[in-house]
């Protein structure tokens, strides 16, 4: 990799995004989160700070026998010398120099009140702490970057002060000054002039590290490289403290498909989709379904004049093809459709619905009747599956006859405060023309309910036994009703592959939920068997 000529695209995902509250990644998380990156693309992956933190330490020393990366290079990040120490003798720099890592990131401070109420130290040390620091380390044949912490306050505190910092690092031997908008507090127009003026008074290349405090982080990083930046830092899925960092994706999608700037080798930027949502079950954190081009809300359409103008050309309601980054458009069917949503997401269940112009009026008129009612499809792709299939073929897909099922709550008289009662649950069903009758135990009747169902299809169909809930959400809709309400239920069934929503309403959460789960059986066999 040419690091003077190519330009840097630096993840901070695994350090900085780290720092997100309820975020916490293990070393094995750390290491899986770093392949993934790399198979984005990225230049540089900051793993953490060893020597500060235990963990760190790990990580640094399990990348060199099990992390092999083909694209980025790991680099270590780390405070520069302490006042009054020299940096050949300073613990942290030495736990820098063994981490392995052939770059170090060093962070500095720039704006002179931190420097004299955080460090407490004098300027001219802390500029002495930079050079030494940063000339240690080049010495010892490390690449060193510098993050110069606070710079776009401290520039507008003491613009002198804070470019002599920089100069400073550079004369050292930084290969790259990072501009740091720590506090998040810039907008795009006051990040241009001070990149401007910072790439017009030095001779280093210049980055840029935004925090998203004002919903801007993108934009100011954007506003960063047209001003003459040319490293870029962020994270996936714009993870990090308060607000976040800048998200990644974002920053290098709009170079490269709006600015047309080279950032990612070549077909990279088609699997961000893949690997946003892959490093977001690994943190545990959903990703964000209107997250800017890989969230699955991203290319969503929903209202019947969107989709009337998609039919004819997606491009007039999308700004760029979706493939281009891994995702795909999606036709939400809703109280808003008109037959061109009808048709079009149709089409992508697999039916070619053009021909029929009373089918699509009467599958239209059936949707419009059922969300009335209190039916959403939007969420639920397969209960639309099925309610096609039913107008299309004449009958509703099913597998099996029900002949009745009920459900008991009890209580003991002599449980203990606080322990839960135990439901049960009887289905009597007909499958495969066997008669089949169950018994399940869970803790809600839900719980019970899908218990017994399974356990009495699993016999007639085994690859049942795959099939797991794995989200189910309630929700009131005419609330001022009381007990009397009606009520939604969306369910998320899983066959360890992949996963479907489906919707019931009924006049009680029960009710609601059996529907919904027998939709959600009915819609896996249909797509197992056919």
């Amino acid at each position: 990799m040419d690091l003077q000529g190519a330009f840097h695209v630096y993840d901070t995902t695994l350090r900085d995004g780290a720092q997100q509250e309820g975020l916490n990644l293990s070393v094995a998380d750390k290491l899986t989160i770093a392949r993934q990156l790399d198979e984005l693309g990225v230049g540089f992956i900051e793993g953490g700070w060893p020597g500060a933190s235990p963990k760190d330490t790990e990580f640094f020393a399990r990348a060199r026998d099990e992390l092999e990366l083909r694209h980025a290079r790991l680099t270590a990040f780390g405070a520069t010398r302490r006042a009054g120490v020299r940096a050949a003798d300073d613990p942290l720099v030495a736990a820098l120099r063994e981490s392995g890592a052939s770059i170090v990131t060093l962070v500095a401070k720039s704006h002179p009140r931190h420097v004299e109420l955080a460090l407490r130290t004098t300027r001219a040390e802390n500029l002495e702490m930079v050079r030494d620091t940063v000339s240690h380390l080049t010495a010892e044949g490390q690449r060193v970057f510098l993050d110069a912490e606070h710079f776009f306050d401290g520039y507008r505190a003491d613009r002198a002060y804070a470019l002599e910092v920089l100069r400073t690092a550079y004369e050292a031997g930084a290969e790259v000054v990072a501009l740091c908008d720590t506090n998040g507090g810039m907008l795009p127009g006051w990040v241009s002039d001070v990149v401007h003026d910072v790439v017009s008074t030095t001779s280093g290349r210049v980055g840029i590290h935004c925090h998203n405090d004002t919903g801007c982080a993108v934009a100011n990083t954007l506003a960063a490289v047209e001003a003459g930046a040319t490293h870029v830092q962020g994270t996936i899925n714009g993870y990090g403290e308060r607000t976040g960092n800048a998200d990644l994706v974002a920053v290098v999608a709009n170079l490269q498909l709006k600015l047309d700037k080279t950032v990612l080798p070549d077909g990279m930027l088609g699997e961000a989709t893949r690997i946003a949502h892959a490093v977001a079950e690994v943190t545990n954190v959903p990703p964000a379904s209107r997250q800017p081009y890989v969230g699955a809300s991203a290319f969503t359409h929903k209202a019947g004049l969107h989709a009337s103008a998609i039919k004819v050309d997606p491009d007039l309601y999308q700004h760029m093809d979706p493939l281009g980054v891994g995702n795909d458009m999606r036709l939400l069917v809703s109280d808003m459709a008109g037959r061109a949503s009808i048709e079009l997401k149709g089409r992508e269940l697999g039916y070619d619905l053009s021909g029929d112009r009373a089918l699509l009026d009467r599958v239209t008129a059936r949707v419009k009747d059922l969300e009335a009612r209190g039916y959403t499809f939007e969420a639920a792709d397969a209960s639309f599956d099925l309610l096609l299939a039913e107008e299309v073929e004449g009958r509703r897909p099913s597998y099996l006859s029900v002949e009745s099922w009920r459900v008991i709550t009890e209580t003991l008289t002599h449980a203990r405060p606080g322990e839960p009662a135990v439901s049960e649950a009887t289905v009597k069903l007909v499958a495969e023309g066997v008669r089949y009758v169950e018994t399940g135990e869970g803790n809600g009747p839900v719980n019970a309910l899908d218990q017994a169902l399974r356990q009495a299809l699993v016999r007639a169909f085994p690859e049942v036994a795959k099939f797991e809930l794995i989200d189910y959400k309630v929700r009131i809709l005419d609330q001022g009703h009381g007990t009397d309400a009606i009520t939604r239920v969306l369910i998320e069934t899983s066959d360890g592959e992949s996963s479907w929503w489906t919707v019931g309403v009924g006049a009680n959460v029960v009710e609601a939920s059996w529907e919904a789960l027998l939709d959600g059986i009915t819609f896996g066999l249909r797509r197992l068997r056919g």
